[in-house]
């Protein structure tokens, strides 16, 4: 049995509703989390440099994200995904090569140091989704800013000597190990407050020794949401299928009609079958009147049947032959 309209036309809707591109094919700063099937794009909030000849708009930013140190006594600036777009110079323990390419740093007086190098592989790590930056300034062993403390408690001094030879053979033994580099750790909260700027950017803290950063950021990125390439239909696939469910629906229901009801047969079995051989007629006579008059152009061989003739050659013949037809009787 040969297969309906619907039944043919089955696979081909099936096929561009419901077909995907693979969630793991995902353009850089983007993450799918198979957990709810969203595709979290930090593409958003990254800030571009500005092209020297273009204007900036009022939603433009003309410098990168800032977050406040508050007790650390300085400033932090980043960018997501990107180096950031201000201008890098003399930075602590970074080659000249990669300044372009830090995507957070800080500034301690005169010094400036990075926080890594740009990356674009966001990550969930159980719910959280997370933005590690690596390969910063080198971790200053011998930091004043965050040292422990001792504890005011009397003591005798023995115990405080050995604190000083347990910190002077601390020292000796980081300087034997390979050097170790500043880095930093994002983490993304969703948050869907229309009113709020697109990323509110928070400094958690670090580790004693200054050599990892935490920071939260709140943005409406991180709430995720359906990605282009799930996206199943677009406005033109969607007026693709609605057209051609309706021309089934009118073929189909046409022909029930014609054959059940009128008792058709053959063509007439169509739908409004009159009206649409008019006009197959229609196309037809002026497709025939076209190509007619285009053949008139067309050079042809000539022949004994297109030897030129004229009126008096054909009386002289016609004459010829009546006085032939007199001599005989």
């Amino acid at each position: 049995m040969r297969p309906t309209l619907p039944a043919a036309l089955l696979p081909l809707l099936l096929s561009s509703t419901t077909l995907a591109a693979d969630p793991k094919e995902t353009k850089p700063c983007t993450v799918y989390n198979p957990s709810n099937g969203n595709t979290y794009d930090l593409n958003t909030i990254t800030v571009q440099p500005l092209i020297d000849h273009k204007k900036a708009h009022k939603d433009d930013r003309i410098e990168s994200w800032h977050a406040r140190g508050y007790d650390y006594d300085t400033n932090f600036t980043m960018n997501f995904c990107a180096p950031v777009i201000e201008t890098m110079e003399d930075v602590i323990g970074v080659e000249e090569k990669l300044w372009r390419n830090v995507s957070a740093f800080y500034t301690v007086g005169k010094k400036t140091y990075s926080l890594g190098q740009a990356s674009t592989e966001p990550i969930f790590r159980g719910r959280k989704l997370v933005l590690n930056y690596t390969d910063g300034s080198p971790c200053e062993s011998n930091s004043d800013r965050l040292l422990p403390r001792k504890l005011n408690v009397p003591d005798d001094d023995d115990n405080e000597d050995d604190w000083d030879d347990d910190r002077k053979s601390h020292k000796g033994s980081k300087s034997k190990e390979p050097v170790r580099r500043k880095s930093m750790l994002i983490s993304f909260t969703c948050d869907r407050d229309s009113l709020a700027p697109k990323v509110h950017l928070s400094f958690i803290g670090s580790d004693p020794d200054e050599c990892t950063f935490f920071f939260e950021a709140r943005s409406m990125a991180a709430c995720g949401g359906v990605s282009e390439a799930q996206q199943t239909l677009g406005p033109g696939g969607v007026f693709g299928v609605i057209a051609l469910i309706a021309a089934a629906v009118y073929l189909l229901g046409g022909i029930a009609y014609q054959r059940t009801v009128m008792h058709q047969r053959g063509w007439r079995q169509l739908p409004n079958y009159t009206l649409w051989a008019g006009i197959f007629g229609f196309v037809s006579d002026i497709f025939v009147i076209l190509t007619s008059s285009c053949a008139r152009f067309i050079p042809r061989r000539r022949g004994y049947n297109q030897l030129p003739t004229s009126s008096r050659g054909r009386d002289a013949e016609a004459n010829g032959l009546m006085d032939q037809y007199d001599d005989d009787l």
